[in-house]
């Protein structure tokens, strides 16, 4: 556009018209570089314009809600931190839509509601678009002035304006918060066991999968990235035909959450049944999924990452209640702990049934255990930062739950390097 106007305008000034020879060269010279001025400046300020309009900011705000009675039933529990979340993130909402930034508020996001005393602490990020060349730390405190001056007065929820606090973000990493961080999870944890145990809360293991071979649940695997998913080469020891295979997400297996075609099984080359060695498989699927609260990948570890005995576990799944039993269509979880190599080869445990690339994890007295259907799923543990890492995929056992038979897993650090040279993960 600009191009064509500057053309035809010069054009007609430097030759075509009967005016232009009453016009002495130093003139038409200085109309020309005006022009160019002009037409520069215009084109400079719309450009910094668009691009200034187009800068994302992300901030990240936590807060304690006060005088609330958390139920410690699964059930009631998830209903009211859904609740929760949903009043937070409309609140937050309310705020900036009535205030001086509503025309650079774009949204908000709770991606964390943890339980303490009394309350809940939030943890949100909050996204606005700014075109002014104004200090972020300028931002940064009208952010945090409004939200301060507006809980004060909200009836909505009781929270301590004290405990505000307001971080700016880099773009990246706002970015990966809101869209696709890895080992995030919404739920709180209240769970005791899977084998005869508690159903999980919806959303509370996200990149817990299911792989069915003609629509029917055979194993369980974890989403590690939006078209891959690790599980036990063991899964596929009558049948490794992709076509035969799809995976869904949810808490429930019938009605899945979400379902997809699977496009590739990758069995590692050393696996042979019914040896327990190398018990690892990687699976593409397609689509690609979107992440979100309900559907996330967890963190893979570094192959020189470690893990003390007696550390906290999770383990989740769709498997029996019992031994001989049927898989169950609603997920399950259970806590454990890491038994140490040197207890479970233990003869009176597995002795030398323990191979490299394998560990123990449960209780010597039993109960709590992963069992038929289980297999494939993922063991999991968080860190300080309440990041969740796949360490262990459920591989073997005796029966389920037995006394001094406590589950075995494939270790996934032993194998960090073979999943990154078949999914580049």
């Amino acid at each position: 556009m600009y191009r064509d106007f500057f053309f035809c305008f010069v054009y007609r000034a430097v030759g075509c018209g009967a005016r232009s020879r009453d016009l002495k060269p130093w003139m038409l010279a200085l109309l020309v570089l005006l022009i160019l001025i002009v037409v520069v400046v215009t084109i400079g300020l719309l450009a910094h314009s668009l691009d200034s309009g187009q800068k994302m900011e992300y901030y990240h705000g936590t807060f304690k809600i006060s005088n609330l009675q958390i139920s410690h039933s699964i059930q009631n529990n998830t209903y009211q931190l859904k609740d929760l979340r949903e009043i937070s993130e409309n609140l937050v909402d309310d705020i900036f839509i009535d205030s001086a930034l509503k025309k650079h508020y774009i949204k908000n996001q709770v991606i964390r509601l943890t339980p303490y005393e009394d309350g809940v602490k939030a943890d949100v990020i909050m996204v606005f678009q700014f075109s002014s060349v104004e200090q972020r730390a300028v931002r940064q405190k009208k952010i945090h002035n409004i939200l301060n001056q507006k809980i004060r007065n909200t009836r909505a929820l009781s929270i301590n304006a004290s405990s505000l606090q307001v971080n700016a973000m880099s773009s990246s990493a706002g970015k990966l918060t809101v869209q696709a961080c890895c080992g995030k999870r919404i739920a709180p944890l209240i769970i005791n066991r899977i084998m005869s145990g508690d159903i999980a809360a919806k959303g509370a293991w996200p990149w817990q999968a299911s792989l069915q071979r003609n629509n029917i649940h055979q194993c369980g695997a974890t989403l590690i990235s939006n078209t891959w998913l690790v599980t036990a080469a063991h899964c596929f020891k009558n049948s490794a035909n992709s076509r035969q295979w799809t995976v869904s997400f949810g808490t429930t297996i019938n009605p899945p959450l979400m379902k997809r075609n699977v496009r590739r099984i990758i069995v590692h080359e050393r696996y042979h049944s019914p040896a327990r060695e190398y018990d690892i498989a990687v699976v593409q699927f397609s689509p690609r999924v979107a992440f979100s609260n309900d559907i996330r990948r967890v963190c893979l570890p570094d192959a020189s990452a470690s893990f003390q005995p007696n550390s906290t576990v999770y383990i989740t799944g769709f498997g029996a209640l019992y031994y001989g039993g049927e898989s169950q269509n609603e997920l399950r979880e259970a806590r454990l702990k890491l038994i140490s190599d040197n207890v479970c080869k233990q003869p009176h445990v597995y002795g030398s049934d323990i191979k490299f690339g394998m560990f123990c994890a449960g209780y010597l007295e039993g109960i709590y255990d992963a069992c038929r259907g289980d297999s494939g799923g993922p063991l999991v543990v968080k860190d300080l930062k309440d990041t969740w890492y796949l360490i262990g995929i459920v591989s073997w056992g005796d029966n389920c739950g037995q006394k001094n038979k406590p589950g075995v897993y494939t270790k996934v650090t032993y194998y960090r390097k073979w999943i990154a040279s078949k999914t580049g993960l």
